[in-house]
């Protein structure tokens, strides 16, 4: 590890800290919007929804853009989308330009959440992959709790009715940092390589300290080589299945464990069991930074237990500590416990799936199609996530047990789902995996 190598990957990383913000500000901004723009559960719902659209849009389409320009260019295009959001929500004159404005931050999410791994991935040696690209998961979970705790201070500040534009506009400045570090990192070796441009490719290794630039640049050439005249070569066709099949599933059942319902309206679910607005947002905070914590013992987990493990043993937590919410609900009783059983969710997550995700995804596919399989699996994290932030506060409203216990189930389906389809991929090169999956 050079200085090279970790400002490359701490700059890829920080765009994760923009998708961890701009995912968890809007949870302390949900009361006072429903009060000023008169939402109902349906237009609150579709105020969190637009943005989660737009995310599924630029997951969806970051991948052929990061293939065409490469990953540094179409980050710096993201950063660009996350200025324009917080500028224009925390501006907002009217509700539908605030949808705008949300609309076109899901975008910058929604790209970078491609985008930012698959760079990561393609500059780290094999041996610290899994936490290089996990940096980027820690990243988020910052940004969720600087959210939060961004969210309470202001709260405590009496700001009237101007609360909801200083809680979205504290991202404006993050951003534009982002878009400047953004213009002091190489491109990626492994995306030189497929435009031809092997000796600034060998370049870029030799500055991120490869200790045989000239061995590691024949792998990374030998594996391409093949690949040479396809690099219009659909990847909806037959041959990655399983990719595929692993990135969609990962990506839904990310979703599925309710984690970012949980994280969009936890002030919402802590005042359904009786506690105050104040109280609320500071118990939130704790879910924060458990999340951080949680998260950073995952990447230390990450290599050395492998991704599989870690999601088996996450699926069964994850199981456990929903069952247990969707009792107090039920119930109406032991409301005490909802902190600590959310903060154990949210550590079994974190370890696990919260952990797991963006790493497994950028492993799975060959170069030619890497940023486009990173599209499939991010599109199909964003899509389940819209899905169930807009449907939350309706079903939740006639049941607080439903949606925990519907998570719960679909922990319990993942765990099997993992345990019978899922490699392991720990401590192999991006290379030595497309052989493993018979890609080659």
């Amino acid at each position: 590890m050079n200085r090279y190598l970790a400002k490359a990957t701490i700059v890829g990383a920080l765009g994760g800290l923009l998708f961890g913000f701009d995912t968890a500000v809007i949870a302390g901004t949900t009361q006072q919007l429903t009060e000023i723009f008169h939402l109902t559960p349906t237009t609150l719902g579709l105020t969190v929804f637009i943005g989660l659209v737009g995310t599924v849009i630029g997951a969806l389409c970051s991948g052929v853009l990061g293939q065409k320009i490469g990953g540094r260019e179409a980050l710096r295009i993201m950063a660009i989308l996350y200025t324009i959001s917080a500028i224009g929500c925390a501006f907002a004159w009217n509700w539908d330009i605030l949808m705008v404005a949300r609309f076109i931050g899901g975008l910058g999410i929604g790209g970078s959440s491609v985008l930012g791994p698959v760079y990561i991935a393609e500059l780290a040696p094999a041996k610290w992959r899994g936490r290089m690209v996990g940096l980027f998961q820690i990243n988020i979970v910052v940004g969720i709790l600087l959210a939060y705790l961004s969210n309470y201070i202001i709260t405590t500040r009496n700001l009237g009715t101007m609360q909801w534009r200083w809680e979205f506009g504290v991202a404006i400045i993050p951003s534009i940092l982002f878009l400047v570090m953004l213009y002091g990192i190489p491109r990626s070796s492994r995306w030189l390589v497929t435009t031809n441009r092997t000796d600034e490719a060998r370049e870029v290794l030799e500055l991120m300290g490869s200790p045989n630039s000239a061995a590691e640049l024949k792998e990374i050439v030998d594996s391409i080589h093949l690949e040479r005249g396809t690099q219009q070569e659909p990847i909806f066709n037959g041959r990655y299945g399983k990719p595929i099949f692993l990135a969609i599933t990962i990506g839904m059942f990310n979703q599925l464990a309710g984690i970012n319902a949980i994280l969009y309206y936890s002030n919402y679910i802590f005042a359904s069991a009786g506690f105050s607005s104040t109280s609320a947002a500071l118990q939130t905070v704790s879910v924060g930074l458990v999340n951080l914590l949680a998260t950073v013992l995952g990447m230390s987990l990450i290599d050395r237990l492998g991704r599989k493990t870690l999601l088996l043993t996450g699926s069964v937590g994850m199981t456990v500590a929903l069952l247990g919410v969707a009792a107090i609900f039920y119930t109406h009783a032991h409301q005490a416990l909802l902190v600590w059983l959310l903060v154990l969710f949210i550590i079994f997550f974190a370890i696990s799936q919260g952990s797991v995700i963006w790493v497994y995804i950028a492993e799975v596919f060959p170069s030619r199609v890497r940023s486009k399989g990173q599209s499939i699996g991010s599109s199909s994290h964003w899509i389940m996530n819209a899905l169930i932030a807009g449907a939350f506060p309706y079903i939740a409203a006639r049941s607080q047990a439903a949606p925990f216990a519907f998570f719960a189930a679909m922990m319990l389906l993942q765990f099997f789902v993992v345990l019978f389809f899922y490699p392991e991929t720990k401590g192999r090169s991006l290379e030595q995996i497309q052989t493993q999956l018979g890609l080659n």
